[in-house]
């Protein structure tokens, strides 16, 4: 092993303190990290209409942050047991006490195996060190014939924002495979905030039924 990869193991052993570190701290910061989400947002409408009628029915977010997300699904659902997952518990105290709030890292799930009907994560992923496992712990959660929607920036857009170093984001192709390998079924398309503004290239949404 060199010695620029002995650097990089190094980096990847310390990065969940890190970024557990940086998002405890930005939780105090609720114009960059808000606490909700204007229930208009494309991103928000596809999530909902992917994962269906969760009526009577358990669904997790992943990198929940604040839980905003979260909310809008157990509004929606009051019946539904909604899991909210973060590895900040700083961001988790801001979400409502109606949810099951989880601290915990993408690649180390507290949660069964597919003890959940869906499971979604929007613009959280790109902060999981290990994608592949993230992917599969995601995966592995949901139900067969459960649905998974995922929502991250591109990586044809990568420049067009201030990221820190951990961040990642992806290729249509790339989390199209990582996937296929826990879903039957796979599909992802271009978005922008709002449904009537033409994608500008940043977002994209991956579809998944397991």
């Amino acid at each position: 092993m060199g010695i620029f990869d002995r650097l990089r193991k190094r980096r990847l052993a310390k990065a969940p303190a890190e970024i557990r570190d940086y998002f405890n701290k930005a939780a105090a910061d609720e114009e960059h990290y808000p606490s909700t989400i204007d229930p208009r947002i494309w991103h928000v409408k596809l999530v909902l209409e992917h994962l269906g009628d969760l009526t009577g029915k358990r669904a997790a977010d992943i990198g929940c942050g604040k839980g905003r997300f979260a909310r809008i699904v157990k509004e929606r659902f009051p019946t539904a047991q909604v899991a909210a997952v973060d590895l900040a518990e700083a961001m988790l105290s801001h979400a409502p006490p109606n949810l099951q709030r989880i601290a915990a890292s993408m690649t180390g799930l507290p949660l069964a195996t597919e003890s959940m009907d869906a499971a979604y994560a929007t613009e959280s992923l790109e902060h999981a060190v290990d994608i592949p496992k993230a992917v599969q712990e995601l995966a592995r959660i949901v139900k067969p014939g459960g649905r998974i929607v995922i929502i991250d920036k591109s990586a044809e857009a990568w420049g067009r924002l201030e990221t820190p170093e951990w961040e990642r984001w992806f290729g249509r192709k790339e989390l199209e495979g990582l996937l296929a390998r826990h879903t039957r079924r796979v599909w992802s398309q271009p978005i922008s905030y709002w449904e009537d503004v033409p994608p500008d290239g940043l977002f994209l949404a991956w579809f998944a039924e397991k």
